[in-house]
């Protein structure tokens, strides 16, 4: 089965700018975005290991989010922990519409 999403219009059309790590709250939760060659990503606020801000964080020329306390490293496309330690950062599907950008979140079986 297919994943489901509840779609969110981000309300700032100036979302991020290469590498550089932006903070939105969409419907009451902070998420990160980048842009990484020209494409834009979103994924979770704080690390899965010991819960860093990401957005203290950087993006490096892999397009690995890299958390700010330990130094673990996340692929911004799936959230994948490329540096081996067994974590994954939670990922967003984003989407540019007509009338503006757009994250996804996963619907729940309990909200269907």
């Amino acid at each position: 089965m297919a994943k489901q999403y509840n779609w969110h219009r981000l309300h700032d059309d100036d979302i991020a700018t290469e590498k550089e790590i932006a903070v939105h709250e969409v419907n009451g939760k902070k998420i990160c975005f980048t842009r990484f060659d020209g494409q834009l990503h979103a994924f979770a606020f704080k690390c899965p290991h010991a819960g860093g801000p990401m957005s203290e964080g950087y993006i490096d020329d892999k397009g690995n989010v890299v958390c700010p306390l330990h130094r673990y490293r996340f692929n911004i496309r799936n959230g994948y922990n490329s540096s081996g330690e067994g974590f994954y950062l939670r990922t967003y599907p984003v989407e540019t519409r007509e009338d503006g950008v757009y994250v996804g979140f996963e619907k729940s079986w309990l909200s269907w």
